[in-house]
């Protein structure tokens, strides 16, 4: 898509460091998966991105004089701490349902199965986690805390499996040690949709997001082109030399020479997931939400316009998604 910024100033105060390690890291989320079926189109969906929450409305037609039944799925991130010093965003602490997910066909709520797996070297280890009582949410404190409860022995084989990591800490006790999960979590919601022959099926499902967070931001710290690692961050939100600007200029009315005067909200949403209709999507339609008027937002698009206060929306026709959308929110920071 070609680029092109959106922005709205802020301004206040904040310090802080351009690669400081109190980064909270964003999982990429996305919309629903269909098995291939060449009888049903897309004629529309509205997909509103914020902090809070992402909203996808899909308004299916089936072109053929015959039911038609596909399978319907959801898919979640995977979920893997790697190391003791990993943070990433998880919006819930429901250890099934991690982003609150629901969705509504034609209005009413529809029941999903949901089916979660553990892997740890490409080998399903499900089935002794369970065996053993352990949750399966690696990121969740009550996992850990389960772990640290088995005996020795089979401390020794999880770690053998890949699946666990000894750490060694004091928590004023002096040190000790604790067992923490090192697996992936897979988890998919899914369900059986039929759609009728020659009429509209309205799919709408929402969740909560995962937005990466950093106390303070690297953008305006530096000249633009300066750092490799900015130079990167500036193609990925398609920052131009307007909204580096305007950044500046917050900074600079903030006073004392500190850093820009924002937090960062990142939001990752992978577009491509249900491209598996008959052709393209024949009206598309993009609201992106910054949460208050005196944030910064910067993401690609092409003809955006504002449409509120905190709304920008983008529509296309004969719309056919790729990749990802990369949304950042500069947040105004407050004491």
């Amino acid at each position: 898509m070609t680029r092109r910024l959106i922005l709205l100033l802020a301004g206040t105060l904040l310090i802080g460091d351009a690669h400081a390690n109190d980064s909270t890291a964003e999982l990429a989320t996305g919309g629903l998966v269909f098995v291939k079926n060449d009888a049903i189109e897309m004629r529309s969906e509205d997909l509103f991105i914020s902090a809070a929450e992402i909203r996808v409305r899909y308004r299916f037609f089936n072109r053929t004089d015959r039911d038609v039944t596909v399978h319907v799925a959801f898919p979640l991130p995977d979920i893997k701490i790697e190391h003791a010093d990993e943070t990433i965003a998880i919006p819930t602490d429901d250890p099934v349902n991690i982003f609150g997910f629901n969705t509504h066909v034609n209005g009413r709520k529809v029941r999903t199965a949901v089916e979660q797996r553990v892997i740890v070297q490409g080998l399903d280890r499900t089935r002794l986690l369970r065996d053993l009582g352990i949750p399966l949410a690696p990121h969740l404190a009550t996992t850990n805390q389960a772990l640290d409860r088995l005996p020795r022995q089979q401390w020794d084989q999880l770690v053998g499996f890949g699946l666990a990591e000894i750490e060694e800490y004091d928590v004023g006790r002096g040190m000790e040690q604790h067992l923490a999960a090192r697996w992936t979590l897979q988890t998919t919601f899914f369900w059986q949709q039929t759609f009728p022959a020659r009429a509209e099926t309205v799919i709408a499902h929402r969740y909560r997001p995962s937005v990466g967070a950093t106390a303070g931001t690297i953008v305006g710290l530096q000249p633009a082109g300066s750092d490799p690692f900015l130079a990167d961050y500036e193609r990925k939100y398609c920052m131009d030399r307007p909204f580096l600007a305007a950044v500046a200029r917050a900074a600079r009315s903030a006073g004392g020479g500190a850093a820009p005067p924002f937090t960062e909200q990142r939001i990752d949403y992978v577009l491509s997931t249900g491209a598996n209709w008959s052709g393209p999507i024949r009206r598309f339609r993009l609201v992106v939400d910054k949460g208050a008027p005196g944030n910064l937002v910067s993401f690609c698009g092409e003809a955006v316009k504002k449409i509120s206060p905190t709304q920008f929306e983008m529509r296309k026709t004969d719309f056919v998604p790729s990749g990802n959308l990369s949304v950042l929110i500069l947040k105004r920071w407050t004491m």
